[in-house]
């Protein structure tokens, strides 16, 4: 076995793209304390070609980190406050007469980027979350009659907080699903405490984003995703998802389980974290990394299991250890 291993190394030169993802690493290390998982998945996203919803309380460097991590790739950047009052056309774009043309021109939104950070997503109503859905799926948007493309790399940072249920609106199951990842963003602890403390002392009044250089260009972006198409899943891997994802369907736990979506998230997902990890093929740790994150925002939990306290977390556990890992 230990032969095979050292063939497939040679298969795809991951070097180049490895070296990168360190120092993207060590640009946010720069601001950044801690949240080590947290900026792996927002990397594995990236090249994963996925949208990200990140939930945590006020204060845990949230929406910085989205921020800096667009800072790091030389591409476009906006940022949406999603708020009450907030319309569809206020992020899609609308059209408006041209008195000299006497023509109805198309007057771009904010969603027009590469990088679309969404902060507190969860405030907007229904109807503005819903013009999400076709941009998110099918990078594209339908306005008039007309079909507008969105320009690759195109990627949905979203943030809520889990805490404060007043003035916000449950996000929509299919809204959900669009995701590839939810990334729960906890507390430091005591040590890196002291270190977010220190650094910003040291930073005297620097801005963040000053500090943060642009590592990628838009085509190293490509040419890296273009590689995690190339990562080798062998047939006993996409067996093993696939039993994952089928026992939440039925599992006595939850109401509602993963969809073939959720499938095809933990397969690129998996092929992206080994890529990051320098291996061009995917092993059951991968599977196990990445499945928290897509599938805790998928499934929905009995009112029973709810009212005792039960976490998809601790399900989607309860389901990893009962399915055989292949050898």
């Amino acid at each position: 076995m230990e032969n095979n291993d050292l063939n497939f190394e040679n298969r795809i030169d991951l070097e180049k793209l490895k070296n990168a993802v360190i120092q993207i690493k060590a640009e946010l290390g720069k601001i950044i304390v801690g949240q080590e998982n947290f900026i792996d998945l927002l990397i594995v996203a990236l090249l994963a070609d996925g949208h990200v919803l990140i939930e945590g309380v006020p204060g845990v460097a949230k929406t910085i980190t989205a921020k800096l991590l667009a800072k790091t790739i030389d591409t476009g950047f906006s940022r949406l406050q999603f708020t009450p009052d907030l319309m569809p056309s206020d992020v899609l774009g609308t059209s408006i007469l041209n008195m000299k043309t006497s023509e109805f021109e198309f007057r771009e939104g904010p969603i027009f980027s590469n990088l679309v950070l969404i902060d507190e997503i969860n405030r907007a109503p229904a109807k503005t979350q819903a013009a999400l859905f076709e941009v998110m799926e099918e990078r594209q948007i339908s306005i008039d009659g007309h079909t507008y493309k969105m320009k690759p790399p195109f990627m949905v940072l979203a943030t809520q907080n889990p805490i404060e249920q007043e003035g916000t609106y449950a996000l929509p199951e299919a809204q959900l699903d669009r995701f590839l990842f939810k990334i729960d963003v906890g507390y430091p602890n005591l040590e890196e405490e002291i270190l977010i403390i220190k650094t910003h002392q040291d930073r005297k009044g620097a801005l963040p984003q000053t500090l943060i250089s642009s590592l990628l260009s838009e085509a190293d972006l490509l040419e890296y995703k273009n590689k995690i198409f190339e990562i080798l899943v062998e047939e006993k891997i996409m067996k093993y998802i696939a039993q994952l994802i089928t026992k939440t369907r039925n599992h006595p736990h939850l109401f509602l389980g993963g969809s073939p979506r959720a499938s095809i998230a933990v397969l690129n997902a998996s092929k992206a974290y080994a890529a990051i990890n320098g291996r061009d093929f995917v092993i059951p740790e991968d599977i196990k990394k990445v499945i928290y994150p897509v599938l805790r925002h998928r499934l929905i939990l009995t009112p029973e299991r709810e009212m005792e306290g039960m976490t998809t977390d601790k399900v989607i556990e309860i389901i990893v250890q009962s399915v055989e890992v292949p050898r």
